[in-house]
This record gives structure tokens, sequence and C-alpha cells, in this order.
């Protein structure tokens, strides 16, 4: 799997990944992270989510990254903002008011050109990674974030029966990623309604990592 496919996917307009109403799981646990007003939230991988949108309404300041530019057009498009765009190193800077959002490969992403980050909402990125890439992944985010808190939300289902994206993540597979720089609490699990994709049954798990030492 390579950038090539998440852009086929949006130019096709495949994204039923895509929810058209925030994620119920981050409106009902985004208090876990004792964030105040003005806080700031990075949203690896964020698309265009609906998410995004509800958290800038409940005075929360968004930083992102995205592979696809179609994705970041029609976001702001959605919140009826014009974003001023830049150019850094390998990556274009989309900015609006309490808003910024990195287009391109989210290795480019560092700690120095996100600045300050408050916490990380990782809805749909480590989930959207095949396993060799994860390890990569997690370790890159928690660098450029400087181990924030994180609410993570993962599937979990037999990976046999169902191709990802999105992939399955085990409780196992937090704890290797993540148990050497957060505790780990499994907030809460629920049965996805009508399973992966229809084939098997999967739970959708929360997961609050904190850095409490």
């Amino acid at each position: 799997m390579d950038a090539n496919f998440w852009h086929k996917k949006w130019k096709n307009n495949e994204i039923a990944f895509h929810r058209s109403n925030p994620n119920p799981l981050l409106v009902d646990h985004v208090n876990a992270l004792s964030l105040s007003e003005g806080s700031v939230i990075f949203i690896p991988l964020c698309g265009k989510t609906l998410d995004i949108a509800w958290l800038l309404s409940n005075g929360y300041r968004i930083t992102g990254s995205e592979l696809v530019e179609s994705a970041i057009d029609q976001l702001f498009s959605e919140l009826n903002m014009m974003p001023n765009i830049t150019v850094v190193g390998k990556l274009k800077h989309y900015s609006a008011k309490n808003i910024d959002i990195y287009v391109g490969d989210i290795f480019e992403v560092s700690q120095a050109l996100l600045g300050p980050v408050d916490a990380v909402y990782d809805r749909a990125a480590l989930v959207a990674l095949p396993d060799e890439i994860r390890p990569r992944y997690t370790a890159h985010l928690m660098s450029i974030t400087n181990q924030s808190p994180q609410l993570l939300i993962a599937y979990y289902y037999d990976q046999n029966l169902v191709q990802g994206p999105p992939f399955s993540i085990s409780d196992e597979e937090v704890s290797q990623h993540y148990k050497d720089s957060y505790n780990l609490t499994l907030v809460v699990s629920t049965d996805v309604e009508g399973g992966m994709k229809g084939k098997c049954a999967a739970k959708e798990n929360v997961w609050l990592l904190r850095n409490d030492n």
C-alpha cells in the first residue's frame, strides 16, 4: 500500500470511512484528555472529518496532517473557511483561524513545524497504516508531539476474514507501541454495528494514553 492507494480513494470518492457526523466516541470521551479551552489537538491523517468542525465549535484549536490535498480543499470548503496556503519544505500548509493542516507525507512533519501540542486524537491514522509502517508511525507521532496524551480509536476484528484498511489493532499491539511511554487505559469497547464491512464481528476500542510520570 502506498500514497497512490489513498489518492485513488479520494479521486474516486471511495470514502466510506468518512463519517457524516462527528464520531460519538470522540464526543463522549474527549473530556478524558482533561483539556482546557484553546488547547491544541493534533489529528494525524485527518481527511475532512467532521470531528474537526465539532472540536473547533467546542473551543479547541486544531493542527492536522493529511496526505491528499483534495481532502483538505473539501475540508476548508465545508468549514466555510478561506485558508492561507504556503509551501513549507515538501509540505503545503493550510491555515485559517484556529486551524493548521499540513498536506503531504506525515513523516515530513516535525515537532518544530507543529509547535506545542496539548493532545493527539488518532481516529483514522494507526488503523489506516499497514503493520510494517505502524512502529515507525507511532514513534514519529510521539516525537513530533512530545508524547502528548492521546485519545486513540482502533478497530479489533479477525484480520483473516476482512482485508484492511481499516486494519485490526489488538490490545497487545497498542501496548507494544505505547507501553514504554504512556499509561494505557481502555476507556470503552463497543460492537461495530453490522460488523467490519458486513463480513465479521468487530470492536471499536477507545484508548486513553497519558504520560503521568
